[in-house]
């Protein structure tokens, strides 16, 4: 089995991207300034599983409205 290279970064790609980049801010601001940092990880989480639900993030439609192309063409998320 092979892996193509990906040359294009699809509206899931980006999504999951922003979401570790801000869990890894969560988890730097929650462990170095105060532990209410952790409620950002939370968030992110809670984000990703109603994503994973039923197809709506408020990310999701920002970026669909920027121009990012959906993985699967002709099925768009509900947002």
């Amino acid at each position: 089995m092979t892996q193509k290279k990906a040359t294009t970064w699809y509206l899931e790609r980006v999504l999951f991207a922003i979401a570790g980049t801000f869990s890894l801010i969560g988890l730097y601001v929650g462990y170095f300034l105060t532990p209410w940092g952790l409620a950002l990880n939370l968030l992110v989480s809670l984000n990703l599983l109603l994503f994973a639900t039923v197809r709506f993030c408020p990310a999701a439609y920002i970026l669909s409205k920027l121009g990012v192309p959906y993985k699967c063409e002709g099925k768009e998320a509900s947002v």
